[in-house]
């Protein structure tokens, strides 16, 4: 058996274990609170089925620390998941080799804000479109429009570049410069919009042409979009996606955890950042 054993590269017990069938299976690793962690887990796994486990992670720390409770470790959350087949799907895509030049994030808020449109279209083939605006360094959605079988045209944005300089100032207008990043659609570049932008104290500022990577942060949060919310909602017809879309923008702010803010949602990473200040 020593010679069988050597030639194997294994132990000699181990060898006599297995010609005896002694030798236990390996258990899978758990604790005893993870009976208590699952159905929590699995809760919010139904409510946000877009959701990887980082993220889950974040809601239920959220939730639990509301709750008077200790938060969990995002490995013991995977580690849950991946045992009762709760994991998202791999996601493998081909990125295709576009320069991006240039830093779109900030140090600090209102230093530059990012704009740029978004479609998708309802089960009975109407369209909605809209566009948002986007603070470049705590990613929240300032002002938002959105119209139905339309399209979005200058005094949509114009009133939208309005409503943001109200919310984050309390004023008509910036106290610094402000830039503003969008593409090179006509409704940003039209004269009067770029008259009215500088005459709020915002600064205009467009990606060049064929560079939609150049605007990353606002192409992300389309994708965000698309994939947390309208994918996973019944969308019938536009009165009620217009509905809708507050309460989205709403959970956006407030409860979306943002791997770039480490994993708060932008509400939160703002009470944090006034707290310190």
């Amino acid at each position: 058996m020593k010679t069988v054993a050597e030639v194997l590269g294994v132990s000699r017990s181990n060898l006599h274990d297995r010609l005896k069938g002694t030798t236990k299976p390996r258990r899978r690793y758990h604790k005893a609170q993870d009976a208590a962690l699952l159905p929590l887990i699995t809760a919010l796994v139904t409510a946000r089925p877009t959701y990887g486990y980082r993220r889950i992670t974040a809601v239920l720390n959220r939730q639990l620390r509301s709750d008077g409770l200790a938060p969990v470790n995002h490995k013991r959350v995977y580690r849950i998941m991946q045992s009762h087949s709760l994991l998202l799907a791999r996601h493998y895509t081909e990125r295709p080799d576009l320069a991006h030049d240039g830093k779109v994030i900030v140090m600090r808020s209102n230093l530059r804000w990012c704009s740029d449109g978004f479609e998708f279209t309802c089960w009975n083939g109407e369209v909605v479109r809209g566009a948002f605006i986007i603070d470049a360094h705590d990613r929240e959605i300032i002002a938002w429009c959105a119209v139905a079988n339309a399209g979005i045209g200058g005094s949509d944005i114009r009133d939208m570049m309005l409503e943001a300089v109200e919310k984050r100032f309390g004023a008509h207008r910036a106290p610094q410069p402000v830039e503003m990043l969008s593409d090179n659609g006509s409704c940003y570049t039209a004269k009067d919009t770029r008259i009215f932008a500088r005459q709020l104290g915002l600064k205009p500022c467009f990606t060049p042409v064929k560079s939609p990577q150049s605007n990353g942060i606002s192409e992300a949060f389309v994708r965000t979009l698309k994939r947390d919310y309208v994918q996973v909602t019944p969308l019938p017809d536009a009165a009620a996606v217009l509905g809708l879309l507050p309460s989205w923008f709403e959970d956006y702010n407030a409860h979306h955890p943002h791997s770039g803010l480490k994993m708060r949602s932008p509400r939160e990473f703002i009470a944090a950042q006034t707290a310190t200040a």
